[in-house]
């Protein structure tokens, strides 16, 4: 069933159900399975709820709801120019080099997969738009978001999981008001988007700690399972961020 064409409840599966899923990753989110249970239900409740002030909420996706997500993106554009590759070779968003490719040491394991995804995963622009409606208090920008291959080699990085699978989050001031506003970041992260503080569990969004991240928030995809993973849930404009699957 194609999004928009009908009202989404408990029990629904399909294509229709990944699209809504992806686009409230911010609100208690799990992973695109197309299969609409509990979980998805209170990620609906918590839209409902938290951006279209409902007091009863329905937990069903109805037009209404469908609507107040299209207007809900509208009012939470992305910069695409910090999201976008710096290294002046790629056109922004790698070259779609190395898939399949791992590190010798660490075979098939995602968190050294060498690919160029096509672009920043959805879910975690999606969720970029949650975490911004939930703390306008707070001017948050990208500071990082898609890192090519050849940008690693500019910079000697190892690390590929701004191949497409994270973003960082930077809040401003001084170095203390960034590492306070960041702990608070992650910890609010953690519940309002359904994130976990780093690797642990599989399918989960993820968080780096903040001996890592101490004034910026880091969140990733990489424990997504690789089906969750496919070119169709990578961006690399405002046209495919907002485009049904």
């Amino acid at each position: 069933m194609r999004y928009g064409m009908r009202s989404i409840n408990k029990g629904c599966e399909g294509r229709d159900v990944q699209e809504l899923q992806i686009r409230l990753s911010g609100f208690v989110g799990g992973v695109p399975d197309g299969d609409f249970g509990p979980g998805t239900e209170r990620q609906v409740m918590a839209f409902q709820r938290d951006v279209m002030a409902q007091s009863q909420p329905s937990g069903v996706a109805d037009m209404e709801t469908l609507e107040a997500l299209e207007s809900f993106a509208a009012q939470h554009p992305m910069n695409w120019q910090d999201l976008a590759c710096p290294c002046g070779v790629c056109r922004g968003f790698g070259q779609g080099l190395a898939q399949g490719e791992y590190r010798a040491e660490q075979p098939h394991i995602e968190a050294y997969h060498q690919y160029e995804y096509a672009g920043i995963h959805r879910s975690l622009l999606w969720a970029l738009r949650a975490i911004i409606h939930y703390h306008p208090q707070l001017d948050l920008t990208i500071s990082s978001g898609y890192r090519c291959s050849v940008n690693n080699r500019q910079k000697g990085r190892t690390s590929t999981n701004h191949h497409g699978k994270a973003i960082d989050i930077a809040t401003h001031g001084s170095r203390e008001q960034r590492m306070m506003q960041s702990d608070r970041l992650r910890d609010d992260i953690m519940h309002q988007c359904n994130a976990q503080l780093g690797w642990q569990h599989g399918n989960k969004k993820s968080l780096e700690p903040a001996n890592i991240a101490p004034t910026w928030v880091h969140l990733d995809v990489r424990c997504f399972a690789p089906k969750f993973l496919g070119d169709e849930h990578f961006c690399r404009n405002p046209v495919e961020l907002d485009r049904p699957l």
